[in-house]
């Protein structure tokens, strides 16, 4: 089965449609699939909802598709940096579900086990848990998650073998393995790509099972919040 692409266009051909839900890897500018969001953008698909932490900057990561309006509905954690983001949401543009950071992770990780919903205590007595299912277990009281079973995974990693079989660089890694399992169809993009047996096993982050399609670019390093100070 062939996986790997000569680029983002060509690894998201035949995927993309209006209305569909995308779980994308990244936290902030961290391990986020730029070059498949910038295709995204490009295709032109709308009405998109996006599970991801949050939703980058204003003019890089998911914050190009607000820019568009090609993005309907996000279930995040975080509005962050992102002004447009918040400005959407404030101004009922963009439907928005808060999701606390690991209740989201759980979900998309649930997902990919096939798990389609769980009980946690985070999130009981909040916003948060409003409308959803309770039940008690020895005398404490969870809300009912759903697993997030997406119809497209879009990830970042550091390296892959053709296969699939990647590695996540450090805080890179955040949620692109969780984002990635959740998918019916999951597009990798990394730094580097190499051969079956040219990596250690036991440094595999994600198995090659839960990757269709990947590609190799070229990405930029843009650092989200530069704090300096006199030297």
């Amino acid at each position: 089965m062939k996986k790997v692409y000569g680029n983002a266009t060509e690894a998201l051909d035949g995927l993309l449609r209006d209305d569909m839900l995308i779980a994308a890897g990244g936290f902030g500018l961290c391990g986020i699939p730029e070059l498949l969001l910038e295709a995204i953008k490009e295709s032109g698909v709308k009405d998109l909802t996006f599970a991801s932490n949050n939703a980058g900057i204003d003019d890089f990561g998911i914050g190009i598709l607000l820019q568009t309006r090609q993005v309907r509905k996000m279930l995040s954690s975080y509005v962050g940096e992102n002004a447009e983001f918040m400005r959407q949401y404030l101004s009922g543009e963009l439907e928005l579900e808060f999701n606390p950071q690991g209740t989201l992770a759980e979900r998309m990780r649930a997902g990919g086990a096939g798990i389609p919903g769980f009980y946690t205590k985070t999130g009981v007595g909040t916003q948060v848990a409003e409308g959803k299912e309770h039940k008690d277990f020895d005398g404490e009281t969870y809300v009912l998650e759903r697993g997030i079973f997406a119809d497209l995974s879009i990830v970042k990693a550091w390296k892959a073998d053709t296969t699939g079989n990647a590695i996540f660089r450090k805080t890179a890694r955040n949620f692109n393995p969780p984002a990635a399992m959740c998918g019916k169809v999951c597009v990798m993009e990394v730094e580097e790509i190499v051969e079956p047996g040219e990596l250690d096993p036991d440094h595999i982050h994600l198995p090659g099972i839960y990757v269709h399609r990947l590609i190799q670019g070229e990405h930029e390093k843009r650092i989200e919040q530069r704090t300096t100070r006199a030297a």
